[in-house]
């Protein structure tokens, strides 16, 4: 756009229209400027103006007429089509197009500033040791490699390089408000980068930050918001009087209520009401919506908290040094508590208080429960109930992130590579308890946990069925487009590993599963500068996350010469026919189990206080116009349809592979 310097008529007329500069030159104008909707507004330093003429839509159903009024502007760059309304202290900011702003204390830019960019916050452990600086390109990925792998001092100091070489880049004394935003009816927004679209409305201080917003997927900050060096990223929502001290909120995140954290960082499509944060890795998808809820000193992912949850970081020794590993998929009961240090396996329900400091890493889908002031593990039981199952099905439905680039890397499969090598790790573990525990002794410890001496056995058989559904998953999934025009050669061929990563052991990067070997690979390329920028980085787990499906057969095909003696590409058709008759007998299974779950919801228990001023049949009715009926049942109906699907696809391959024979 051309600029130019005001003439002496424009200059006359904003005289007349009650505006005042300090010095009518420092002003410059598009050249179709017209001063007619300039009113009542002084005018300091250099600025630029564009044109204000149009209408525009403050919200739906309200709209204005683009211009500057009552307002005072110091050192801005102002685009067209803006309205710029009642603003007290307007200083040192480039306003793109099509913004509104109105009825606001201060929005100031009043020193350099990163915007946000490069605050470190102290995870997991508050005492410090695991710093992550925030910026507004962190993925779950990249925070969690920074936080958990101090051990590799060298990889540390070159990721950390790489973040403070991108959070310099984002240093200026100027600040940016896109297009398309919306602020409204604030006290005070210092230091604060504004992205598209985004909607700022009642905030009471926003204060070194970043506001990534696009219009696919706008922020939107709401009534008595007080936020001090923050980045919030596209499509999150914070609102109520939530407090944020140092925290990073990443994409499709809900945080309202009153909640307040500190030093905490949020990750895609958490939700987070009413508690309080300290110290705390929310990794995807984490939920806690109580008032009485503490998280601290905690790394976490698909977690959800229950009502009074609350952990204990502190020995008043050292101080508040120690910290908690939630693996994938955990939940905490109502008023439960956690002596940290802990590492919890995946899936797993803790109920109680626990007094005893415990790993049970490789028990995935377990209870943990209080009896008698033990701590109690329960192997492989959550795998069958509902709340789990219910779990796998939401998270991708729930998916909030309308952002085309969506940072965090999720995989969302319940049973992977990561998760069943830990069910190995459990089946290989109980049996060496088994083997070795005396049948006069009632329980067995293991890690700082007691089981049932009687549940070694019984539990070891669940983790079975799942080796025996995984593997049945993973065939399926490789040979359901042969037909019966196929034939063995074609069979042979969509059973061929065709990568060499894979195999050996996996771990999981906060959402995303991964072979060690590739992350290995990752962590080398950064420490030898192979990897020269955060996007770089985030291609190369980008690369990880998209060759997740061959990686993982690669090292299933592992596990199938393990149980088989053959490799999958070699596998007799009838071992193959028996894989597929197994997952069709385990799935449905496992279905049936978690049906059976499902159904105590709607048992005569279930009933009690329904009908209240009824007799049985009222209290029937009731229940029914409230709960409806077991059968029709929307979850129950899906599950049993899927157990359809299930054997009906069973049947059809298990057809095909006896014609090839």
């Amino acid at each position: 756009m051309t600029y130019r310097h005001l003439s002496k008529e424009e200059i006359n007329q904003l005289l007349s229209q009650n505006c005042l500069a300090d010095d009518w030159t420092g002003i410059t104008v598009a050249e179709r400027f017209s001063p007619e909707n300039i009113i009542n507004t002084r005018f300091e330093g250099k600025i630029k103006l564009g044109i204000f003429s149009g209408a525009f839509e403050a919200e739906k159903n309200s709209s204005g007429t683009c211009g500057i009024y009552n307002s005072f502007i110091r050192n801005c760059e102002i685009g067209s089509h803006v309205y710029i309304s009642d603003v007290k202290n307007l200083s040192n900011y480039l306003i793109e197009d099509n913004v509104a702003i109105s009825n606001i204390g201060s929005l100031e830019v009043n020193e350099e500033s990163t915007f946000g960019n490069g605050t470190e916050i102290e995870v997991v452990n508050e005492g410090g040791g695991r710093e992550l600086p925030v910026f507004d390109r962190l993925s779950s990925q990249t925070g969690y490699l920074t936080v958990l792998y101090r051990h590799d001092k060298d990889f540390i100091s070159k990721i950390l390089g790489l973040i403070r070489e991108y959070c310099e880049s984002k240093r200026s004394n100027r600040g940016v408000i896109r297009t398309g935003a919306r602020i409204k009816d604030s006290l005070i927004i210092r230091n604060v980068i504004i992205g598209s679209y985004a909607v700022i409305a009642g905030a009471g201080l926003l204060e070194e930050g970043t506001i990534q917003s696009c219009k696919e997927a706008p922020v939107s900050i709401g009534t008595g918001v007080v936020a001090k060096k923050f980045i919030i990223l596209s499509g999150s929502g914070v609102d109520d009087g939530v407090i944020l001290d140092k925290c990073f909120v990443g994409q499709g995140v809900r945080i309202g209520k009153q909640y307040s954290a500190e030093d905490s960082a949020f990750f895609a499509n958490c939700e987070a009401f009413h508690g309080e944060a300290c110290s705390l890795f929310a990794g995807p998808y984490t939920v806690t919506h109580h008032k009485s809820t503490l998280l601290i000193a905690s790394l976490v992912s698909f977690f959800n908290a229950g009502s009074g949850t609350n952990q204990s970081n502190h020995m008043y020794k050292l101080g508040p040094v120690h910290q908690g590993i939630l693996e994938r998929g955990c939940k905490t009961g109502s008023f439960s508590y956690l002596l940290l240090p802990v590492h919890v396996g995946a899936f797993t329900v803790v109920m109680g208080k626990h007094y005893v400091n415990f790993d049970t890493s490789d028990f995935p889908f377990s209870y943990i429960s209080e009896e008698k002031g033990r701590s109690e593990l329960t192997p492989a039981m959550n795998l069958f109930t509902v709340g789990t199952r219910r779990d796998i099905d939401k998270w991708p439905v729930r998916d909030r992130r309308r952002d085309q680039d969506k940072l965090d890397l999720i995989h969302f499969d319940l049973f992977s590579p990561y998760i069943v090598q830990r069910v190995i790790n459990g089946i290989n573990i109980l049996n060496e308890l088994a083997g070795r525990t005396d049948k006069k002794n009632e329980y067995v410890s293991y890690k700082g946990i007691s089981i049932h001496r009687l549940l070694l056995k019984t539990t070891r058989k669940y983790y079975e069925m799942i080796l025996k559904l995984y593997i049945g998953q993973e065939v399926v999934k490789r040979i359901q487009s042969v037909d019966h025009d196929s034939t063995l050669e074609d069979l042979r061929e969509k059973l061929t590993v065709k990568v060499t990563d894979g195999t050996g052991k996996w771990i999981e990067i906060c959402g995303l599963f991964s072979p060690a070997g590739k992350i290995d690979e990752l962590v080398d390329s950064v420490k030898t500068g192979k990897i020269k920028s955060i996007d770089e980085l985030n291609e190369n787990l980008c690369t990880i996350y998209n060759n997740y499906d061959d990686y993982a057969w690669a090292w299933c095909s592992g596990l199938i010469s393990k149980e088989t003696g053959y490799q999958p590409e070699d596998i007799p058709v009838d071992s193959l026919v028996q894989i597929i008759a197994d997952w069709k007998a385990y799935g449905i299974k496992l279905n049936n189990m978690i049906q059976k779950d499902a159904e105590k919801e709607f048992d005569t228990g279930s009933k009690t206080g329904f009908g209240i001023d009824g007799d049985a049949e009222t209290r029937e009715s009731d229940f029914q116009a409230v709960r409806g009926v077991f059968d029709k049942n929307k979850f129950v109906v899906t599950l049993q349809k899927e157990s359809k699907e299930i054997e009906e696809k069973a049947d059809r391959l298990i057809g095909i592979l006896q014609n090839l024979r």
